[in-house]
């Protein structure tokens, strides 16, 4: 009983073991995001005037980073990316450009979903829209 006991234990401690040394091995080949910003305030913006800022970020993996898909929040957002994989300390970009039909503040995202590790990434725009002259 003791020799079944213990063999149970053995291999139990390797298991582990192979299981830790994996995961290890999968969080390092994983292309990460490092990101310029992931929010960006517009300050005050005119009304029917869309307003855009472009999120850049480079791959500091050590493998091809691909975006998969890029949503808005919204149908006043609309978005583009960088399509093709981008290599290790390579540079892309997401860009959201916000056209205001309200006034008011306003707080939008943009999700981001990639072969990264975490997989989503939420970047944010805000400002206020006003009506009449915007003073830069």
């Amino acid at each position: 009983m003791k020799r079944i006991a213990l063999s149970l234990i053995t291999v139990l401690l390797v298991v582990c073991a192979y299981g830790q040394q994996q995961a290890a091995a999968s969080t390092a080949n994983n292309p990460v995001f490092k990101w310029e910003s992931t929010t960006h305030d517009f300050g005050k913006i005119k009304l029917n005037v869309p307003v855009s800022y472009e999120f850049t970020f480079t791959n500091v993996g050590d493998v091809p980073l691909v975006i998969s898909t890029v949503q808005a929040s919204c149908g006043c957002t609309v978005t583009a990316y960088s399509k093709e994989p981008i290599a290790p300390n390579g540079s892309g970009y997401v860009k959201a450009t916000f056209n205001a039909g309200t006034l008011g503040r306003f707080n939008k995202t943009v999700t981001v979903n990639a072969n990264t590790e975490t997989g989503v990434v939420s970047l944010s725009i805000t400002g206020e829209v006003v009506s009449g002259e915007v003073i830069p």
